[in-house]
């Protein structure tokens, strides 16, 4: 396998892990969208509990991710792309992360302040800090949902942005992320 910052593409392993994160966070999304809406009942606890199970599987891929671009680095900007554009895809990228990583923080908060245990789908528990805080519930919850909206709103402009790339721009932005042959256009060397 070849490192990225050997490529002009993304490597396999970063091209995984960034779509199975894309996969869980839209599973997050429309569970956390759902169970909110719930009466509760058992499938409301059931819904939680899931939520957080995949919550902090998307916190341990992100800090598998994050160790991956550290030793494989990433691929040199587009040639020719504006340097303006290549600031701001820098720029969303760290954003991306930071919220991938504050989103299960604030979930992992958040359910500390109400005293329930944290089990990771049902085989085991993880560690909790602090106990019931009523205040500290309600101020973990809004930064979450604050988090989420964030998120929602830059995911959508990062993938716009690749499409934009690839349909106006006819560069390989969007194709660096995809498994080869999937898409046509290659940047050449």
């Amino acid at each position: 396998m070849i490192a990225a910052r050997n490529a002009l593409r993304w490597g396999a392993v970063s091209q995984s892990l960034h779509w199975v994160i894309v996969l869980l966070v839209l599973v997050m999304a429309g569970l956390g969208l759902v169970m909110v809406e719930l009466p509760n009942t058992a499938l409301k606890v059931k819904l939680y509990a899931l939520h957080k199970s995949v919550g902090l599987t998307i916190f341990a891929l992100m800090l598998l991710r994050l160790a991956w671009r550290v030793h494989a680095g990433a691929p040199p900007p587009i040639a020719g792309i504006a340097r303006w554009q290549a600031r701001a895809a820098a720029l969303t990228h760290g954003l991306l992360y930071m919220l991938l990583f504050a989103m299960p923080i604030t979930g992992w908060i958040t359910n500390a302040a109400t005293g329930f245990p944290l089990r990771w789908f049902g085989l085991f528990s993880v560690p909790q800090f602090g106990g019931r805080d009523d205040a500290l519930h309600a101020l973990a919850k809004g930064w979450h949902e604050a988090l989420f909206w964030s998120l929602v709103v830059l995911a959508i402009g990062h993938a716009f942005a690749a499409v934009w790339h690839h349909l106006f721009q006819h560069d390989a932005t969007l194709a660096r992320m995809l498994p080869r042959g999937w898409l046509d256009r290659e940047e050449s060397p």
